[in-house]
């Protein structure tokens, strides 16, 4: 793949290695990450979360279950679906749209945890809203778990030397 600013670069050009030739592709998933040469985020979280809704739905009975309190409900969410959906998450800079996204599905996530609520006034049942959901889950949200690994991320580059790759680039 040709990463370019330039949208013609290397548009006919293939590789040639000993006896094998590498055709020029516009994207290709590299160990689970979706890479192209426009660089697509959104394609990338996109993936990530569709990924993480296989993930939540292959335990979503486990989540809404009475049996299983809510601390461990969490335990299951931050062990097993938010690394599905944050792999790689330290390179992503993201839009307002982007965050978005991943806090629907952080809501969607912690409202099957959390259950509905009775009305104390009314009886009725009623959905979480996003405000009692965040004073409910004590942890940081999912943008926040971002920002830090990528403040993680930076300083580890920072203290790098300057021969290494990820310093120079």
């Amino acid at each position: 793949m040709v990463m370019s600013r330039d949208q013609h670069a290397g548009r006919n050009q293939s590789v040639r290695i000993d006896n094998s030739t590498f055709e020029r592709v516009e994207e290709f998933k590299y160990l689970g990450t979706s890479l192209t040469n426009q660089n697509s985020l959104p394609e990338e979280i996109k993936s990530r979360l569709r990924s993480g809704n296989a993930c939540y739905y292959s335990v979503q009975n486990l989540l809404s279950s009475t049996l299983l309190s809510k601390n461990f409900k969490i335990k299951i969410y931050t062990t097993k679906i938010l690394p599905v959906v944050l792999f790689g998450c330290e390179t992503w800079s993201l839009t307002l749209r982007e965050e978005r996204k991943l806090r629907v599905f952080e809501n969607m996530v912690l409202r099957r945890i959390f259950g509905p609520r009775r009305d104390e006034v009314t009886g009725e049942w009623r959905r979480l809203h996003n405000e009692k959901l965040n004073d409910m889950y004590s942890s940081p949200n999912i943008v926040r778990v971002i920002k830090s690994r990528r403040m993680r991320w930076a300083g580890h580059v920072a203290h790098m030397g300057e021969e290494r790759g990820a310093y120079r680039f």
